[in-house]
């Protein structure tokens, strides 16, 4: 971080004050030179807010400690939120370069905080008092989280430890900040133009999609391949010729294994060897011991009870779906096993043989704005929202949109930001994040939410149809929106998606499932030239296909998961993750022809930061609550039954983290559910 003795008017600055349209941060007014003085000078403000909290000098309370201590620092949180928001989603050089210093500079920032001996004081008085104090539900839950979370940020180590954990913090957040902008450097750097006559068996739609891409590199007239799943994944499926299938592949899934000032190897090696050692001085076993004791599945071994049976089912479904593939790729003249660059192109013609029909025949009902208005109305449905568009509200990029979410009565209830296509400036992957969490702390604040999506983006004029698991992917990111949106906690660190890591995926799992529940599919997947809805056959056949590729599937997911929790389940760190990748691989027993989802060197997961290392297991954690709360309304015959709707509203969407995920689960369901529902779910039982 620069250093400045500059003045810094934080309070009436942009990215502080926001007096945009509807309380938006006015982004007409932010300026990316703007954002190194402001953090600057936002993170002094902070500093002081906290030593004031810790030098206080009368007895702790809940007001003047912990309320204090979560209402401190909200400059930061504002300039942090539209830096993260920008560095993720349209980057430059110049938020790329601050993004290396803004990281370290944050941890040791925090590592100052969470370390601050006074401070932790006053916060193991009010826990070791709590029982005495009268507290309400969510704030007993608040303060032990903060107690806990200050325990495992090294708050009881000796002055030696804390400054060896300080300088592990600081070095973990800069080299995850370089690693992500590596794999976007390899992303953005690589395209395969090709020429009409390269294009034989490829679908309209994505020829238009690619078009697009290559004019968009300045090779108007011709096509590019490109590395984004929206582009690549239909390649792989539909491209006749299998040279250039292995080109794209190769390409895809060396990203950030390619040599150079790009590769990750180094970076992964040096970031396992510096969470080992962190764990080390924490106490724990391993860093998936530390990572997992506040979760549900609390070690590594209940996570491995989870993966391994669906590991064995889904190598043996995977095995047989292989055969399939073999044979019709001897009878099309390939006359060796098929590879990874094979399967998706064998995949649909095996899917066109079974069900008539391929993938790219769901397209044409798939229109995004279609999907979207699909998202909106189901989410009228259950929980009585409504969404209105507000153009002309300058964002971070002309392609972003701008909604405001009303309740049923027609009150404010947030604003919704949704930027859906792909660009070079931005992470490959979809999410969802806030620019403000609700909360009724202190002045109270309403939420603002946003998803990030990466579909092809179409010619000007045309549509932009997605895939059936882009539509997925839309109604997935709009689910984790809507706990943001809907939540109704005091606390702001337990507002939203601050959750476990095992389970915020529920919510965004579970609400895939109305995607394709007949009437929502009559209504809203029609036809983007004529406007017919699905014909009732194709939808059968959809349905019947909704488990074809399971095998291949779950096995790509599974390998990421096992590899993630064989890398942080150790007490030391391999030398060599690559091959380490590969000899672990290689004990599971994992098919050639799969690769895994995300190999090491891209995992953005797991290694831009510390979001999912060792926890990429927890999709599937909260696939067996999603497949069991979605059951609930199946059991009803009603998948908008009103009354299970209000209970999926407060003990799931509304509730955050205000109380251990266990105890929300089971006042929505009454029971905690077994692994079945998912492998079932999965076809794979």
């Amino acid at each position: 971080m620069p250093d400045t003795n500059a003045p810094f008017a934080l309070e009436t600055h942009p990215l502080v004050d926001w007096t945009g349209p509807l309380d938006l941060p006015d982004f007409a007014r932010i300026r990316d030179e703007d954002i190194a003085p402001a953090f600057t000078a936002a993170l002094a403000a902070h500093r002081r807010e906290t030593d004031e909290i810790a030098g206080n000098r009368q007895t702790a309370t809940i007001d003047n400690t912990l309320a204090a201590l979560e209402l401190a620092g909200q400059p930061l949180s504002r300039i942090a939120a539209i830096f993260w928001c920008k560095a993720g989603s349209h980057t430059n050089d110049v938020l790329q370069a601050l993004e290396r210093e803004i990281a370290p500079a944050l941890a040791r920032h925090m590592s100052a905080v969470s370390m601050n001996a006074m401070l932790f004081a006053r916060i193991d008085d009010l826990y070791r008092r709590r029982d005495e104090l009268g507290l309400d539900p969510e704030t007993a839950h608040v303060l032990e989280k903060t107690w806990k979370g200050f325990v495992r940020s090294g708050a009881r180590l000796g002055e030696a430890d804390k400054a060896r954990l300080a300088e592990i913090n600081e070095e973990l957040a800069g080299l995850g900040a370089q690693f992500g902008q590596n794999v976007l450097a390899d992303e953005s750097d690589w395209a395969l133009f090709l020429d009409q006559a390269d294009l034989d068996g490829l679908p309209e739609p994505l020829r238009a999609a690619m078009a697009e891409a290559a004019g968009g590199r300045g090779r108007k007239g011709r096509f590019a391949v490109t590395l984004s799943r929206s582009i690549i994944e239909p390649f792989l499926a539909h491209a006749e010729r299998r040279d250039l299938r292995e080109t794209a592949f190769k390409a895809f899934v060396n990203r950030g294994d390619n040599g150079g000032k790009t590769d990750n190897g180094p970076i992964v090696a040096r970031m396992l060897a510096l969470r080992a050692e962190k764990a080390r001085l924490l106490g724990y076993a391993s860093y998936a011991a530390l990572k997992l004791d506040d979760t549900m599945a609390k070690t590594p071994e209940a996570v491995l009870d989870l993966l391994d049976p669906v590991w064995r089912e889904a190598k043996r479904k995977a095995a047989e779906d292989q055969a399939e593939l073999q044979r019709l790729a001897v009878a099309e003249g390939l006359n060796a096993p098929i590879a990874a660059w094979d399967w998706r192109y064998f995949q649909e013609k095996l899917r066109q043989e079974k069900f008539a029909f391929d993938d790219g025949a769901l397209k044409p009902y798939f229109r995004l704005e279609n999907v979207i208005a699909a998202c909106f109305d189901v989410a009228g449905r259950l929980f009585g929202l409504t969404f209105e568009e507000r153009k002309g509200v300058a964002t971070w990029h002309q392609d972003v949109r701008v909604f405001e979410v009303k309740n049923a009565d027609g009150s404010h209830r947030a604003m919704f930001l949704a930027d859906y296509f792909n660009r070079p400036s931005k992470r490959s992957g979809a999410w969802m994040s806030r620019l403000q969490s609700a909360r009724s702390l202190g002045d109270g604040a309403t939420p603002i939410v946003f998803n990030v999506m990466n579909f092809a983006k179409p010619p000007a004029g045309k549509p932009a149809l997605l895939s059936l698991d882009e539509a997925r992917t839309l109604f997935h990111e709009f689910g984790h929106a809507l706990h943001g949106m809907l939540s109704e906690v005091t606390w702001p660190s337990v507002s939203g998606t601050s959750v476990s890591r095992d389970f915020v995926e529920l919510p965004s799992q579970l609400y895939e499932h109305w995607l394709t529940v007949p009437e929502i599919l009559e209504k809203h997947a029609r036809h983007y030239e004529t406007g017919e809805s699905m014909p009732a056959k194709l939808a059968e056949r959809m349905e019947a296909a909704r488990n074809f590729d399971a095998g291949f599937a779950t096995v790509e997911f599974a390998a990421s998961a096992l590899v993630d929790m064989a890398f942080h389940a150790r007490q030391e760190a391999p030398d060599d993750p690559v091959r380490f990748e590969a000899e672990t691989l290689s004990g599971l027993g994992m098919p050639d022809a799969i690769a895994m989802r995300h190999r090491t060197p891209h995992f953005l997961h797991v290694f831009s930061g510390d979001g999912y290392s060792a926890g990429y297991y927890s999709y599937m954690w909260s696939e067996v609550l999603d497949a069991d709360a979605f059951g609930a309304f199946e059991e009803t015959g009603d998948p908008f039954e009103p009354a299970l709707a209000e209970k999926l509203r407060r003990h799931i969407y509304a509730a955050g983290g205000s109380a251990d995920p266990e105890a929300l689960y089971r006042a929505f369901r009454g029971q905690m559910p077994s692994p079945e529902a998912m492998m079932k779910k999965r076809g794979l039982a």
